[in-house]
């Protein structure tokens, strides 16, 4: 059975690194606001390239000679592994950290996360070697399939009777038709965008609680596994509108 926790589904910091990364490659945004943007008040530290462990920085100034146009986010599964170049071991890396920034000569994936620092792991990719790249569907048909699959999955949370383990899930639930929050996109970002992943980021915490066994409760493993089946197809939904908005660019 897929494992089907979020796991960082907003896409954080893979998703900004990405998203940034190609903007500033793309001369939309200046080389200090996309490092800004992308380190914040954290240090960020790659390792796994031939000179040793470097700084972000220096890593994404190398990108340009590298010959590097656009970077994607790929948020791997088991059983999707889309996106991936064919490397060995690659796959297992990928899925173990959840998210991971793919560009034609350089894969970067996140390894630790505290509040002081982030660890990188690079992974080069030999030339012509290719990484198929994701399923990006218009933003105005993944706002509807989110939709779509929170209607499927309504009757699913409340047979769980997530509200009474997890009072936050209601507010969680009422509030994603509400004020998009600022969700660190580049300033040209379309705000259908915006809203999208605003969305995505709220029901990733809803799939977490939901896919959390409640304080106390004796759960089957069939019953964790018809839990997991049913939330499935939101899972997805969030899981393909977020790679679609933090790999978005402008027309």
């Amino acid at each position: 059975m897929p494992d089907l926790r979020t796991r960082r589904a907003a896409g954080d910091p893979a998703g900004r690194l990405a998203a940034w990364a190609t903007a500033w490659l793309g001369g939309r945004a200046p080389y200090d606001d996309a490092l800004e943007a992308v380190t914040g008040d954290r240090a960020h530290v790659v390792g796994g390239l031939p000179d040793g462990a470097q700084p972000l920085g220096g890593v994404l100034t190398s990108l340009r000679g590298r010959g590097e146009r656009r970077l994607r986010l790929v948020l791997p599964v088991p059983g999707d592994v889309h996106g991936l170049p064919p490397l060995p071991g690659l796959a297992a890396a990928a899925v173990e950290a959840g998210q991971v920034v793919v560009g034609d000569t350089l894969v970067l994936l996140p390894e630790s996360a505290t509040s002081e620092a982030v660890l990188w792991t690079a992974v080069e990719v030999p030339p012509g070697v290719l990484a198929p790249p994701p399923v990006e569907g218009t933003l105005r048909s993944l706002s509807g399939r989110l939709d779509l699959a929170v209607g499927d999955a309504a009757r699913t949370l409340a047979a769980l009777d997530l509200a009474r383990w997890h009072p936050e899930v209601p507010a969680l639930l009422a509030g994603l038709a509400g004020r998009a929050e600022d969700p660190g996109l580049p300033p040209d970002t379309d705000p259908v965008a915006v809203s999208v992943l605003t969305r995505a980021r709220r029901l990733a915490t809803v799939l977490d609680l939901a896919l959390a066994d409640a304080p106390g409760a004796a759960v089957t493993v069939g019953q964790m596994a018809a839990r997991e089946q049913a939330l499935r197809p939101l899972a997805d939904a969030v899981r393909e509108a977020t790679t679609a908005v933090w790999n978005w660019l402008p027309r």
